[in-house]
């Protein structure tokens, strides 16, 4: 049976240190990431991903919005629990082929969601794909983790 997320939005910003902003699509470089994203470069953190349940459920215990990017992810996608992924684990995100190379991250200090929420879910439940081969994602598109034999295909 195949495992797969819908991706709810994606998202960019020019510069580091920025929420991002909901983008119409992301047009992913092999061994870049998001064209136009402060992100993006030859590293293991080329994509961040999140899921809207980790979002949802930090929502509930805050009274501020937190709207689509607002954690930095550029692709956000509901009904695959994405950080209990191993790293290794290929995805295909819209139609571009990616690798999961990290679970989670350190949060910086000054973290603006951190700061406003007095918490921020990317550092535990966000997770980082490195493009393998390149695509297109947009909202309503799926993120579905892949076997090594369907990934030759």
């Amino acid at each position: 049976m195949e495992a797969y997320g819908i991706i709810e939005a994606v998202c960019v910003s020019e510069r580091k240190g920025q929420q991002k902003h909901p983008a119409a699509e992301l047009l992913l470089r092999p061994h870049w990431g998001a064209e136009g994203d402060a992100h993006a470069g030859n590293w293991h953190r080329q994509l961040s991903l999140l899921g809207a349940e980790s979002v949802d459920r930090l929502r509930e215990k805050i009274s501020i919005p937190l709207p689509p990017g607002a954690f930095a992810e550029n692709v956000l996608c509901r009904g695959l629990c994405l950080y209990e992924l191993p790293v290794g684990t290929l995805l295909r995100v819209g139609s571009a082929l990616c690798r999961v190379t990290q679970i989670g991250k350190e949060c910086h200090a000054d973290c603006a969601i951190r700061q406003q929420a007095g918490d921020c879910v990317m550092p535990r439940e966000g997770i980082f794909a490195e493009v393998l081969e390149g695509g297109v994602a947009r909202a309503g598109d799926r993120v579905i983790v892949l076997s090594d034999r369907e990934a030759d295909r």
